[in-house]
């Protein structure tokens, strides 16, 4: 039985695939996005995470840590990350949850217990289970494998990917899969690469591949203002959407926010916004219109 490392568990979601669905973000991804609003998912590794708002100084956590890596100062605990195993003792003494860790080891059949007690909600709404991250072909084998008990059982199955994977992992993928949220970010390659750390051009031939398949595809576009609202990106991202093959896409916009703010902090990492936001209300519905007018269909969020 495979096993893989998860992050969260969202129930009735509403947003990642149709009906009421629960998602499941796997962790590590190959991208680093500028805008990621789940930095938690980025590394394959359990992290820990800190919050000096919850912390009461009780130092259970310190008590607990047989490493001696927890210390209390004025500035609240800090971990010295070259004793720290990420064993998670510490998470578990602290009573305010100021201490969590990020990430941990699931079976196939322990998400599928998990999946199998939502299916009424699937069943009356149309919906199942999405796949996400982070992302979730990394761990291809645990994904295969829950994709597979899935479709045994009848739960629809959708998949939310970068698509910056190997064509054949894709693939294989998509012969388990019911629907793909394809993301894209911006259509320059050279851009792409500079807000997140690779280039588009493995992620456009494979979403080009995978349409061929006739697989069920929605596009997935943040908005960030200044960064890929302007109508040259977005006039590319339409012609490249009716270039694909089969029926046609649906643009899923997804507006710029920052509530990932408070993550970094906790990951002990810096996040450098760099000032960005979210285009204004006026011009979503301009880009919404535009994209209409071009003939694809296109919805904010969803």
């Amino acid at each position: 039985m495979a096993t893989g490392v998860i992050f969260d568990i969202k129930r009735y979601a509403i947003n990642d695939g149709p009906g009421i669905r629960t998602t499941i973000f796997f962790k590590g991804c190959p991208l680093s996005c500028a805008w990621c609003h789940n930095p938690e998912g980025m590394s394959p590794k359990v992290e820990k995470m800190y919050s000096q708002v919850k912390c009461i100084g009780c130092q259970e956590c310190v008590q607990a840590c047989t490493r001696n890596a927890c210390t209390l100062t004025s500035e609240g605990i800090v971990t010295d990350k070259k004793l720290c195993v990420a064993c998670g003792e510490c998470a578990d003494a602290c009573p305010t949850t100021a201490t969590e860790m990020s990430g941990q080891t699931e079976t196939t059949d322990s998400i599928m217990k998990i999946l199998e007690k939502e299916t009424v909600f699937f069943d009356q709404s149309g919906g199942g289970v999405t796949f996400s991250g982070g992302e979730p072909l990394r761990q291809a084998k645990f994904l295969l494998e829950l994709l597979q008990a899935c479709g045994e059982r009848g739960i629809h199955r959708t998949v939310d990917t970068s698509g910056f994977v190997r064509l054949e992992t894709l693939l294989e993928v998509a012969r388990h899969t019911d629907h793909f949220l394809f993301d894209l970010k911006v259509m320059d390659p050279e851009k792409h690469k500079q807000l997140t750390g690779v280039s588009n051009k493995l992620i456009l031939q494979n979403l080009k591949l995978l349409a061929e398949t006739g697989a069920s595809i929605n596009l997935r576009l943040p908005l960030v203002e200044g960064v890929n609202d302007d109508d040259a990106n977005i006039d590319e991202v339409t012609a490249f959407a009716k270039s694909l093959p089969g029926e046609s896409k649906k643009v899923n916009l997804l507006p710029y926010h920052g509530v990932a703010v408070h993550k970094y902090e906790k990951l002990g990492k810096s996040y450098h916004s760099n000032g960005m936001a979210a285009p204004s209300e006026k011009r979503q519905t301009q880009i919404v219109e535009r994209l209409k007018a071009a003939g694809v269909d296109a919805v904010l969020n969803g």
